[in-house]
């Protein structure tokens, strides 16, 4: 079982424990905003990506992390890393992502384990290139990317809602541990 650990927080797999709280992030539309059309997702529809996301560790080899505190071992979202299938134009690339629960933002752990997955992409996984991908104006977000020392690639449209998206970029050769 893959696990990450950084000074705050345990990076693992899923359990059957996490469905509840990720799909209690899932349904605050604060959270939910910037994703896809913005819509919330219950307790189902989270059930079934959750799913979606352990497929892809099977697959790839890699994939989104449940991401807990090592305090409290409370699962407060994830974070890491999936191929982006809804933007056509980027589904050959590996994406670095992360959702967290409002009441855990401003408090640097997003930043602290999309390190983490980063890291893990590039040293552990051999990718020499990872994306993030996020709408217009998602600025927290954004603050996140520049952080891991990524940069804007170019902007483009989503292909079903039809928002502006950033892609931001960052390759083995810019990467510091």
């Amino acid at each position: 079982m893959t696990e990450i650990r950084t000074p705050r927080l345990l990076l693992r797999r899923w359990t059957d424990d996490d469905l509840v709280p990720m799909s209690e992030i899932n349904a605050d539309p604060e959270v939910m905003r910037w994703i896809g059309d913005g819509s919330v997702r219950d307790l189902e529809r989270t059930a079934a990506d959750i799913e979606r996301w352990e497929d892809e560790w099977d697959d790839e080899g890699f994939g989104l992390f449940a991401v807990e505190l090592l305090g409290s071992g409370e699962m407060i979202g994830f974070t890491g890393l999936s191929v982006p299938y809804f933007l056509p134009e980027a589904a050959h690339e590996v994406e670095i992502g992360w959702r967290l629960g409002r009441p855990f933002w401003g408090q640097g752990y997003a930043s602290e384990a999309a390190h983490a997955s980063l890291e893990f992409a590039l040293q552990d996984r051999g990718l020499d290139r990872v994306i993030s991908i996020s709408r217009v104006g998602n600025d927290a977000s954004e603050n996140v990317m520049r952080k891991l020392g990524m940069k804007l690639e170019r902007e483009t449209v989503h292909p079903e809602f039809g928002h502006a998206l950033n892609i931001h970029a960052i390759d083995l050769t810019e990467y510091q541990a």
